[in-house]
This record gives structure tokens, C-alpha cells and sequence, in this order.
């Protein structure tokens, strides 16, 4: 994937019967997803405008251009969703874009490697990271609030964790 796209939702599945899709939406403001022009998948060979037509369960109901049945909306189920990286809003100094921070090394406050960011989640509460520990099999998963992450420099491609007591 280019560094030039972001990921900005995915496709849940059909809804009903004449093409329709479950769009999940991964914006802040989830309805944004169909202002930021057409829509690709991942390889880039195909590409939607989206139209809203109303909020579903998990979900936003959606029409996509040259998708027409139910089958056809069907078939496109666990398919990502890229736009180009100029067409988002640009962000504030304390805000990031998930694939971002994916990949940043993690050091701790004394400066000491911890490992790699390798995911990003929300489920609901707030975002966590995810951290590949060097020489440790299972990952850690910090909050990501201020107190916890200090500071994240792009540039330097560094995040810096202040572990809770008991994680070090």
C-alpha cells in the first residue's frame, strides 16, 4: 500500500436486496467517509463514489457506484477502503492518523527501546496501541492519552511510552 492513501473504512456486507452495502466507517466523524471523493480498494483497481442513505446497525447504509445487486454487494464484504492522503483534513499537533503511529519505535521516558507499534484499536473506549515488546512473545496494549504517550515524534519515527508502574 502507498504511503499516499489511508484506509478510511471497509465494507461490511450487503444491506437488503437492491445493492446496498453496510459501510463501517473509520473517520471521527463517521458520515465524513463519503465527502473525501471516490473511494479504493486497496490494490487500487477499483474505485466507488459513496452515497449515504441512512445509519445502520455498527454500521452506515451506503450505495456505491456500479453496485447494483445484492450479490455484487455481497461479494465485496471485508473489502478496505483507501482515499488519498491529501484529500483528509489536515490534523492539530496532537492528532494522528492511525497509520501513522504504525511502525514507530517505542522507547520509554529514560529513553530505553521497548519495541514497535505495530496496531491501532478503539473499541469503543478510546484508542489503544498496540506494542511489539522486543524479545517478548505476547504484545502490550497501552491506552493512548497523553499521560500515557507523552510525546510521538513523526519526524524522528518515535513514540515515547510511560509505562503504568508494574509494566516495566
Amino acid at each position: 500500500m502507498s504511503d499516499d492513501r489511508i484506509c478510511v473504512g471497509s465494507i461490511a456486507g450487503a444491506w437488503g436486496v437492491r445493492g446496498e452495502v453496510r459501510l463501517k466507517s473509520f473517520c471521527a466523524e463517521p458520515t465524513d467517509i463519503a465527502s473525501y471523493g471516490p473511494l479504493f480498494t486497496k490494490d487500487g483497481n477499483r474505485s466507488f463514489a459513496v452515497t449515504l442513505t441512512r445509519p445502520v446497525a455498527g454500521a452506515i447504509g451506503a450505495r456505491l457506484s456500479g453496485i447494483s445487486t445484492k450479490e455484487e454487494a455481497d461479494a465485496l464484504r471485508g473489502t478496505e477502503l483507501y482515499v488519498a492522503r491529501d484529500r483528509l483534513p489536515g490534523l492539530p499537533d496532537d492528532e494522528f492518523y492511525h497509520t501513522d503511529l504504525i511502525g514507530l519505535a517505542v522507547k520509554d521516558t529514560g529513553g530505553a527501546g521497548l519495541g514497535t507499534v505495530i496496531a491501532v484499536h478503539n473499541h469503543g473506549a478510546g484508542d489503544l496501541i498496540e506494542i511489539r515488546l522486543t524479545g517478548k512473545a505476547a504484545p502490550l496494549l497501552l491506552p493512548f492519552t497523553q499521560a500515557t504517550v507523552p510525546t510521538v515524534d513523526l519526524a524522528r519515527g518515535v513514540l515515547i511510552a510511560d509505562l503504568p508502574e508494574g509494566l516495566d
